[in-house]
């Protein structure tokens, strides 16, 4: 993969101080085809959570339709390497703290510099991907519930190997399925404005995410 714009090389900068012997030996540790790779079931429109239409009001130009034919990434050793390394740098970057004690609010998504919750670790992650060549309609925003019953968000990244999850409360990049959350919805590839139900009965508020700090 290429890097050609100016964001790319200074994301490039930034990982270089971050990558390590487990990064890289994680490049080459590409996950093999199995069954139940995919999110195989998608259940109609649904509605987006509140905090991202608020988002996308505001930064109408990161929210846009995918233009052309949208696929799924073909994943290569230093695809799969930047996805590890994005992760764990954003991870480390950013403390988890929520929306209300950040800002006195129950829910606002934004791009974070030094704090944020869930959704805030999954918007950088795509901004810092889609700045090294990553198709915006490859990088889906995902709610899910965790072990605990309580809403979560993390980055699904589509690929011809399959779905696989970038998630703030670990550094591993795990295939869907291996995650044990509930997937409830996430962006559609075609128009991001759009979301579509993974299950028939969504069980969680469509206004807010995390009731709680996400580690």
């Amino acid at each position: 993969m290429n890097i050609t714009t100016a964001v790319g090389a200074a994301i490039i900068g930034l990982l270089a101080n971050t990558t390590t012997a487990s990064a890289l030996d994680n490049s080459t540790k590409i996950p093999n085809a199995q069954t139940g790779k995919y999110f195989e079931n998608e259940f109609g429109r649904t509605l987006p959570p509140i905090g991202y239409v608020q988002f996308c009001a505001t930064k109408q130009d990161e929210c846009k339709r995918a233009s052309g034919k949208i696929g799924r990434l073909t994943m290569t050793p230093e695809r799969w390497n930047l996805l590890y390394n994005v992760n764990t740098y954003v991870n480390g970057k950013i403390s988890p703290v929520s929306d209300q004690d950040l800002y006195g609010e129950a829910e606002r998504w934004t791009y974070p510099t030094d704090a944020g919750d869930c959704e805030d670790y999954v918007l950088l992650k795509k901004r810092f991907l889609q700045g090294l060549g990553f198709a915006a309609d490859a990088l889906l925003i995902t709610v899910v519930l965790d072990e605990n019953g309580d809403g979560h968000a993390v980055l699904s990244v589509t690929t011809e190997g399959g779905d696989f999850v970038l998630d703030n409360r670990r550094n591993d990049v795990l295939r869907w399925n291996e995650t044990n959350y509930k997937f409830l919805k996430r962006q559609s590839q075609r128009d991001p404005l759009q979301w579509v139900a993974l299950e028939k009965d969504e069980t969680v508020s469509t206004g807010f995410i995390a009731t709680r700090t996400q580690r």
